[in-house]
């Protein structure tokens, strides 16, 4: 007969095809019903923390949810960095945990709803009449409120047999938000004609904008108000017509991007929460600048708002669009701009002054040889201002920063375990720093057994945790804890089956040209490990010490 693990595992496997984890004593019967029972794939990885990462990278890849799995106690208590991020970042996934018995807590045991609860995190415990449902109702709540959430089985339930597996319904996602009442109407008809009227407008989209399938409702908006557009960070490449973006807005913008959007005197933001680094720490906008935000927010989320509509950036936008019609725009604004030069960033120097590669020339050089179809996901750290301002990329599902909501690092490595499998087709490119990567080095291995010779990595290898050096280190503190001995990336890639190549010039790179010539299917994973200059300051970082200074 059927255990309630196995209720857990088939009724999972009905609506998640993809699993991650490590397993142990608290999971091992979910492992073993998963894997001889359904037709799940369970992808192992060497940490707890990167089982949930994998299942949030899957996410953001594809937009289908995906489960973590792990044991219990310190299993569980591994994994909560990474659930912390995807509580912050908005990304549903299941986590599939053991538990204390229903007897009580034994010695090594810890209050995991507790925990998780501090994080964000709610967790459904399953029983032995109710594991089928509870599974329903954790995959629901996951989707509904676009979270992660904890599914619990407990050590002496675990396998326990519970009869036939009942059918389940499947989970219920609620509609798009919808404008509700006559102000928002109301609101939605003042953003209109402020649009019509407007002499400068510009539309701001984030990755909101890009869940809500709004892109094409937007780049008809764009297209009828001939207001120029930028997106977040997590939004890059939602507006369809790219002649007339300006890239990314923030500290990852180019300078002359940013003078021209602090020009506008209308602007509109869909699905963007407007933090700290999209406004540039409130200089975004120029003071007389009207400035309109739609989000499924239950408020504004900037002081600099001046209308806000609740509503899906979808469903709000085609409603613009009807309310704008086929208006005639006299000499529109983005037909007088020079959107290339304005977008353009600094070349660099083929090396910095102290003999080391300049990331910014690398970056560029980099950028050139990836190939077309290809998924970038980012560790934190100081480097990410490289890879966000010289890498494009097509859609906001092809660039993924994984633990920057939480201002985390070390969860490189198992998001191209995750990415690998929600996106078969595409090569997936980690950019990553050398204290991350040394964090989590345990699933590099995962990394290249998952991607093989669709996986590479760069490795911005500067032999310190330079966000510290930059900010802390210029006003005075002690240098010593920041710095990291150099270390040989390209060794540890080869150790577990990856080419590793150690750039110090920029001709070494002629390496990734040569590789992405080859089949995919007979290359190794390849992992550049470049000996960056630590000098040269990513301009978002600059931004960073400036206000804090």
């Amino acid at each position: 007969m059927p255990t309630v693990s196995a209720h857990v595992a088939l009724t999972l496997a009905q609506h998640i095809d993809a699993v991650f984890g490590v397993m142990g004593n608290g999971n091992a019967y979910f492992l073993d019903a998963l894997e001889k029972q359904t037709e799940a794939t369970f992808t192992a990885v060497r940490h707890e923390q990167g089982a949930v990462v994998a299942a949030d990278a899957h996410f953001r890849a594809s937009g289908r949810i995906a489960a973590g799995t792990s044991t219990y106690g310190a299993g569980f208590t591994n994994t909560l960095t990474a659930l912390a991020e995807s509580v912050q970042a908005h990304v549903p996934l299941v986590l599939v945990v053991g538990d204390e018995p229903t007897s009580g807590p034994r010695p090594w045991d810890v209050d995991q709803i507790a925990l998780a609860s501090a994080v964000g995190a709610r967790t459904y415990t399953v029983g032995r009449a109710d594991a089928a449902a509870t599974t329903v109702i954790a995959i629901e709540h996951a989707l509904t409120y676009r979270v992660p959430v904890v599914l619990a089985i407990p050590y002496d339930v675990a396998s326990l047999e519970a009869g036939e597996v009942p059918a389940a319904p499947s989970p219920r996602v609620p509609a798009p938000l919808a404008p509700r009442g006559a102000f928002a109407e109301g609101m939605l008809d003042e953003i209109a004609a402020a649009l019509a009227g407007a002499e400068r407008p510009f539309l701001l989209a984030g990755r909101g904008a890009w869940l809500s399938g709004a892109s094409t409702a937007l780049g008809e908006l764009a297209a009828a108000t001939g207001a120029l557009t930028a997106s977040s960070a997590l939004g890059r490449g939602v507006f369809p017509e790219t002649q007339y973006d300006l890239g990314v807005t923030g500290g990852f913008g180019a300078d002359g991007a940013m003078e021209l959007i602090h020009t506008a005197d209308v602007a509109v933001v869909f699905g963007a929460s407007l933090n700290q680094f999209t406004m540039r720490f409130g200089e975004l906008f120029a003071p007389g600048t009207t400035v309109f935000q739609i989000d499924i927010a239950p408020a504004a989320t900037h002081a600099h708002v001046g209308g806000f509509v609740r509503a899906d950036a979808r469903v709000a936008a085609e409603a613009l669009v009807d309310r704008i019609g086929t208006i005639t725009v006299a000499d529109p604004w983005r037909e007088s701009i020079d959107v290339a030069s304005a977008r353009a960033y600094d070349n660099g120097d083929d090396l910095a002054p102290d003999g080391r590669l300049d990331p910014r020339s690398a970056a560029r050089r980099i950028a050139e040889m990836l190939p077309e179809d290809r998924i970038v996901v980012s560790d934190g750290g100081h480097f990410i201002g490289w890879a966000n301002m010289y890498w494009p990329v097509a859609a906001p599902d092809r660039m993924m920063m994984v633990g920057t909501a939480f201002q985390s690092i070390g969860q490189g490595w198992p998001s191209v375990v995750g990415a690998a499998l929600a996106r078969r087709e595409s090569t997936i490119v980690l950019t990553s720093g050398d204290g991350g990567g040394l964090m989590a080095i345990a699933d590099l291995e995962s990394a290249v057994r998952a991607a093989g010779g669709r996986g590479m990595a760069v490795v911005w290898n500067d032999a310190a945790y330079g966000a510290e050096v930059n900010l802390y280190g210029l006003k005075g503190l002690a240098e010593a804890p920041m710095r990291i001995p150099e270390v040989d990336f390209a060794a540890f890639g080869a150790a577990v089956g990856a080419e590793g190549v150690v750039v110090r010039t920029l001709a070494d790179l002629d390496r990734l040209e040569a590789w992405t010539a080859e089949d995919p299917s007979s290359r190794r994973f390849l992992l550049l490990d470049l000996r960056i200059s630590g000098d040269v300051i990513a301009p978002y970082q600059q931004e960073i010490i400036r206000v804090n200074s």
